[in-house]
C-alpha cells in the first residue's frame, strides 16, 4: 500500500505491475515514465522490461503474488486504487490471478477498491467468472469519442459502483449514454508533452452528469504539473463521490 495524491482515492495497490499503450490516453503514460525511474533506482517490481514498441523498461507486465497479501495487514478501513501502475485486465495477466486479486477485495470487506481498466472487452467476457462484492467499484478510461464503446461494456458489468475517468481528456465528449453509470471523474493531462485541454468539454460533462443525477468529480486542469492549474471550475470545485460508500452487488 502507497498513500496517494490522486484526489479521488487514499492508497494504492498494485498487485500487477506494467502495461503497453492500447489508445491515445496511453500517449504520455505516467506510470511507463515512473516505471523507468523505478527500474534505475533498482525497485524490485520494475525490473522487467517490456515490448519497446509498446511499453518501455521496467513496465513488462509482472504479477505479484505476494502483494496479495497486503491488504490482510491495513488496521483502518481505506479507499484503495489498484493497479495504478498496471491494467489488471491486460490479456497479458492470467485470468486466474485476476480471480485471486478478486477474491482478496472480496474477503477484505472493510476496504472499499477501485479498479479502472481501458480492456473493456476483456472486463465484459470474464465479468460472470469473478466474484463482486459490493465493495469493489469498476471503472473504464474514456478519453475521446473513439472508446466510447468502453461505457458499454462497463454497463454489463454487475460492480456494485461503475464509474467513468475522461483523463486525460483530450477531446470532448458530448452527449454519453450514463445510463447504468454511478460516478464521472473528469481531468487534463499533466507533464512535459501534454496535451491540451478546453474548459467547454470539462463543463459539457459536468452539465451531463448533473442533468442524469450522477456525480462529477474533476480532478485537474493539468498542465507541466498535476497542480499547476488547480481544480476549479467555475469558480468552486467538484468533488461528488457515489453517493453510498458500499452499496449492494447488482446481479449478474
Amino acid at each position: 500500500m502507497s498513500k496517494t495524491t490522486i484526489e479521488w482515492t487514499e492508497v494504492t495497490w498494485n498487485p500487477v505491475t506494467g502495461c503497453d499503450r492500447t489508445s491515445a490516453g496511453c500517449d504520455n503514460c505516467y506510470a511507463l515514465a515512473l516505471s523507468k525511474r523505478l527500474k534505475a533506482m533498482g525497485a524490485q517490481k520494475y525490473q522487467n522490461d517490456g515490448d519497446p514498441r509498446t511499453s518501455g523498461p521496467g513496465f513488462g507486465i509482472t504479477t505479484h503474488p505476494a502483494s496479495l497479501k497486503q491488504p490482510y495487514g491495513w488496521r483502518k478501513p481505506v479507499t484503495v486504487f489498484v493497479n495504478s501502475m498496471s491494467d489488471l485486465f491486460h490479456a497479458k495477466v492470467p485470468a486466474g490471478f485476476v480471480q485471486d486479486v478478486f477474491d482478496v477485495m472480496a474477503d477484505t470487506p472493510q476496504h472499499t477498491y477501485q479498479v479502472l481498466t481501458k480492456r473493456s472487452l476483456r472486463l465484459r467476457r470474464m465479468a460472470d467468472k469473478l466474484n463482486w462484492p459490493a465493495n469493489v467499484w469498476m471503472g473504464v478510461s474514456v478519453e475521446e469519442p473513439k472508446v466510447l464503446n468502453r461505457i458499454d461494456h462497463l454497463r454489463d458489468v454487475p460492480a456494485a459502483v461503475r464509474f467513468l475517468s475522461c483523463e486525460p481528456l483530450i477531446a470532448p465528449l458530448p452527449a454519453m449514454d450514463l445510463n447504468g453509470m454511478d460516478w464521472v471523474i473528469a481531468g487534463g493531462e499533466s507533464g512535459p508533452s501534454h496535451r491540451p485541454i478546453e474548459s467547454a468539454w470539462v463543463e459539457d460533462i459536468r452539465d451531463q452528469c448533473v442533468a442524469t443525477n450522477v456525480p462529477f468529480f474533476f480532478k485537474q486542469w493539468g498542465g507541466r504539473t498535476p497542480k499547476q492549474h488547480g481544480r476549479e471550475l467555475e469558480g468552486r470545485t467538484w468533488s461528488e463521490m457515489p453517493t453510498a460508500t458500499v452499496r449492494q452487488a447488482r446481479p449478474a
